[in-house]
């Protein structure tokens, strides 16, 4: 599925346009993997970094200003089809939804998608049609993919958090479908939920037993 778009403003003709894109929930063991695709707009707030090294009070306050400053769109990718395709190409695909979204709401091709880690979607996922450029640690040293890895965090965090109410034993409030000691003692008492992603290891250990 796609998630939200956001079009905060007309593009500046002339200018360069660049995406960032970032992910969240690769390593979690429930729950889907959100990635977030950004264009920074003229006000876009100051003060973005890696989503990870910002306080969640911090990161709450900017998420709202990124939405009305920039575009930016959202992709997911849901535990059941995490299974099917192991949570690599899933990220893949994630962020090729992000990035398609927000290329239609734009009605433009991006001159470049900048992209945190050391992989893009190209070659691996065939819908994916734009010049990118994998950059390690891209989300503290490119503003648009810092807001990405923003967007995409507090996104699956809301996500996790609505989740925890109808399965209020894992503790997903707190440790976000992450395998905590908390969680994987929940998981053997109570058995996998259904958005557990069963292909990885202490989940698919307990379902075999």
């Amino acid at each position: 599925m796609a998630g939200i778009v956001g079009t905060a403003h007309r593009l500046a003709k002339g200018a360069p346009l660049v995406i960032g894109v970032d992910e969240a929930g690769r390593g979690p063991l429930a729950g889907p993997v959100v990635a977030a695709a950004c264009l920074l707009g003229p006000d876009a707030p100051g003060g973005l970094d890696d989503s990870k090294k910002l306080s969640a009070k911090r990161r709450a306050a900017l998420e709202p200003q990124i939405q009305a400053t920039c575009h930016w769109a959202l992709g997911v990718v849901e535990a059941d089809e995490i299974d099917r395709i192991n949570i690599f190409a899933a990220t893949m695909l994630a962020m090729t939804r992000a990035v398609g979204e927000l290329v239609a709401a734009l009605r433009a091709e991006p001159d470049e998608v900048l992209i945190d880690g050391n992989k893009t979607p190209q070659g691996r996922v065939p819908e994916w049609r734009w010049p990118a450029r994998a950059i390690v640690g891209g989300d503290a040293l490119e503003p648009c993919i810092s807001a990405a890895s923003i967007l995409a965090k507090e996104h699956r965090d809301r996500v996790m958090r609505d989740h925890a109410l109808a399965h209020p034993h894992y503790g997903w409030e707190r440790n976000m479908g992450y395998g905590t000691a908390e969680h994987l003692a929940a998981l053997r008492e109570h058995g996998a939920s259904p958005i557990h992603r069963r292909s990885f290891a202490p989940v698919a250990q307990l379902v075999l037993l």
